[in-house]
């Protein structure tokens, strides 16, 4: 039985930052390895769709997506989240940057999160999304630099076709050992599967 989880995560997702954030009453962070991949790739190779476009038809369905959405932010009190009126924001720049950072992973993800999911910014503004990087102590033009390297851009389409391969059709997922958690709700049985 291993003790790490592998997060399959995207800033793109509300439902990414919900379960980053709800994370530690479940779990340290500590066991926990980012695994970055574009949310847009995964739905393109899957033929999946977002909730909001699969789901549309449905009578009831969103708006009980949106309470059970609710239920949950209530249950970890993440009462700072806010639907990103600018949503869906294309984060392209913004996961090539969490691929291109080298060290204060940690620091990135809590910066860009907060800024999509809790201060409603438009990150489809590049000078936006220059101003965030700043703020949270990056050298931001150093960084757009980076997120232009043809490496870099490579080595987010491999994770994601990673990603794809392993079986991820949306996000948050999680793998403990070979085992697939897909989506927040599903938290508890990570933990579970961790032993802890």
């Amino acid at each position: 039985m291993t003790n790490r989880v592998e997060y399959y995560f995207d800033f793109a997702s509300p439902n990414c930052y919900l379960a980053y954030k709800a994370l530690p009453d479940f779990f340290s962070r500590d066991v926990v390895d980012i695994k970055p991949c574009l949310l847009g790739g995964v739905f393109k190779a899957t033929g999946n769709q977002a909730p909001m476009v699969a789901f549309s038809g449905v009578q009831g369905k969103l708006v009980y997506e949106m309470l059970e959405m609710q239920r949950f932010i209530d249950r970890h009190k993440l009462d700072r989240f806010k639907m990103n009126p600018n949503f869906p924001i294309n984060t392209l720049t913004l996961m090539r940057g969490l691929v291109a950072i080298e060290d204060r992973q940690t620091d990135y993800i809590e910066t860009v999160l907060a800024a999509m999911w809790e201060d409603e910014k438009n990150l489809n503004d590049p000078v936006l999304v220059s101003e965030v990087w700043t703020a949270g102590g990056f050298d931001a033009a150093a960084l757009l630099e980076k997120t232009q390297d043809p490496a870099v851009k490579s080595a987010l389409a491999e994770k994601t076709g990673a990603a794809v391969a392993r079986g991820i059709f949306g996000l948050p997922a999680f793998y403990v050992g070979d085992d697939m958690f897909f989506g927040k709700d599903r938290l508890g049985q990570v933990a579970e599967a961790i032993g802890r």
